[in-house]
């Protein structure tokens, strides 16, 4: 007992040197020197999803070059980077943690850049290459979300600023997929697919570099630990068994479309994966001295919204891409008018972050899940039905407006939610956990619509078939995100008591160890985790 407060007060002492480090040293910066910090850290969301779109509009050119026919492994293109991107992210959090944040954070800009080349030069091999450069660079983004939420986090102090700045870095989600999707159309109808990755290769080597120049050092707790105490610290074991486990479930439903379910290494490997899963359970309430995901603080409120989260993000992930095929594919569009075509979410985006912000402070955070979870089944609703020959301007036009809804107010929704339940100790950990779950979210999505889609579609001969397919794909889409209406329901009839000032205690907690934090004064026994960042 005596070592564990020991082990709490050590923890607290290097928390607070390193937020006062951070946010003295920004304090300390010229405007321009502000600017960039905050662009630099802002840029990892945005080249996180900047990555998704890359593939999304030229996808059936890159398919094309490597002649690839079958829609579930070009359903991989996409799956093979949220697989890693949602695998890694808790355990890179603690990296920040016990390393520092701005080294895990120019690792990842670096890691990416490197892999994103890597995806480029695949052209001269097959898409073997390409699946697995896809898969790795996915690590980067793993690296730079926790990193640079941590950044901002221990930054800025609870108010209009950090409040704006937040706002920024969600705001990036849909603008970097939307952008890049059209600069990936430009370059694979009037020049060459690979140089969307290369460009993207050297946007991510810029910013490692600038990052190295504008994000102040902070402190290591990694100075004076021994090998084995290091591997305690970082719970290897647990992340060993939780990347693994999620790994081998996701290859196992992306991989069944490929090959048939009737491939028995297929459901081997969902049984194994699911196995080791169970151990990662085991291993983390039982034996783990320094959990990745400390179980023995969350309850029944995080299972409903963690529920809610899982499925209207994989709904999304569902959403985006079989909307870009039925654009792409059925109404034959060019890649470079479709992406024209998917303009409005980032309008519509920037409007729903800044609008989720203001109603934060005024509406409890459980009917800002259950509006977000109705825009995902809305959004799919009106994609699965509408009409081949319709006019862009009717139920098309209409669900690109309503899905950024889901995606900008589900997200801050789901953080604060999980961090009132789960105290002031653990806030890193409840937004790693959400960041975790949306990523892993999008890949398992598209696995499990992609076999719907292949025992549907006879073989996806024709035309008719194909859309069957597709059709059958936005209906599991429409079946998750209505699951997470359902469950959204759920919650806010549990909490129906609560008022907004009890659900936000937690919260004034928060901000009041900030100050304390600042003034240099102790916290008491409370620990604040900022491994993947606070509440904006």
């Amino acid at each position: 007992m005596l070592d564990r407060e020991k082990e709490e007060e050590r923890d607290l002492e290097l928390q607070l040197e390193r937020t006062k480090s951070v946010s003295t040293a920004v304090q300390s910066f010229s405007p321009f020197r502000e600017f960039l910090f905050v662009t630099v850290v802002c840029m990892s969301q945005f080249m996180t999803q900047a990555a998704l779109g890359a593939c999304l509009s030229p996808l059936d050119i890159i398919g094309d070059s490597f002649h690839i026919t079958n829609p579930g492994i070009l359903s991989w293109l996409i799956a093979g980077y949220s697989l890693t991107v949602g695998t890694f992210i808790l355990f890179f959090g603690r990296c920040g943690d016990i390393f520092g944040y701005r080294i895990l954070t120019t690792v990842g800009w670096f890691w990416f850049a490197i892999w994103s080349m890597v995806a480029g030069v695949s052209v001269y091999s097959n898409y073997i290459l390409f699946i697995f450069a896809r898969t790795l660079q996915g690590i980067g983004p793993a690296m730079l979300l926790p990193n640079g939420l941590a950044l901002l986090g221990a930054t800025y102090r609870p108010g209009k600023k950090k409040f704006m700045v937040f706002s920024l870095f969600g705001a990036t989600a849909p603008n970097g997929s939307i952008i890049t999707s059209v600069f990936a159309a430009l370059f694979s109808q009037l020049a060459w697919w690979p140089w969307t990755w290369w460009s993207m290769a050297i946007c991510c080597f810029i910013c490692g570099v600038l990052g190295m120049v504008v994000i102040p050092p902070t402190p290591s707790a990694a100075r004076g630990m021994g090998l084995l105490e290091l591997i305690f610290e970082l719970d290897v074991i647990g992340a060993t068994l939780g990347v693994s486990g999620l790994v081998l479930v996701n290859i196992a439903w992306n991989q069944g479309p490929v090959v048939g379910w009737e491939q028995p290494y297929v459901y081997i490997l969902l049984i194994i994966g699911a196995v080791i899963l169970a151990a990662f359970f085991a291993y983390e309430i039982k034996f783990a001295t320094h959990p990745l995901i400390p179980f023995h603080v969350l309850n029944a409120n995080v299972s409903f919204i963690l529920i809610c989260v899982a499925c209207g993000w994989a709904s999304f992930g569902i959403w985006i891409y079989y909307n870009w095929r039925f654009l792409e594919v059925i109404r034959k569009h060019t890649p470079l008018l479709a992406s024209a075509e998917f303009v409005p979410p980032t309008i519509v985006g920037l409007i729903a972050a800044f609008t989720t912000g203001f109603l934060m402070q005024k509406v409890k955070p459980s009917w800002i899940m259950l509006v977000s979870m109705l825009a995902f089944t809305l959004g799919n609703i009106f994609c699965a039905i509408a009409p081949v020959h319709q006019t862009y301007w009717a139920l098309t036009f209409v669900t690109l407006l309503v899905i950024p809804w889901g995606m900008d107010m589900s997200f801050p929704a789901a953080t604060v939610i999980l961090s009132n339940a789960v105290g002031v100790r653990h806030q890193g950990m409840a937004a790693s956990l959400v960041t975790t779950v949306v990523n892993y979210s999008i890949s398992i999505g598209l696995g499990i619509a992609g076999t719907v889609e292949v025992h549907v579609n006879n073989g996806g001969h024709n035309p008719r078939d194909i859309l069957k397919g597709y059709r059958g794909a936005l209906y599991v889409a429409i079946g998750l995100a209505g699951l997470g209406s359902v469950s959204s329901v759920a919650y806010l009839i549990k909490t129906r008591g609560q008022s907004v000032q009890e659900e936000d205690e937690t919260s004034a907690e928060i901000e009041a160890d900030f100050e304390r934090d600042a003034r240099g004064e102790g916290g008491g026994d409370k620990e604040i985790e900022t491994s993947s960042g606070e509440r904006d």
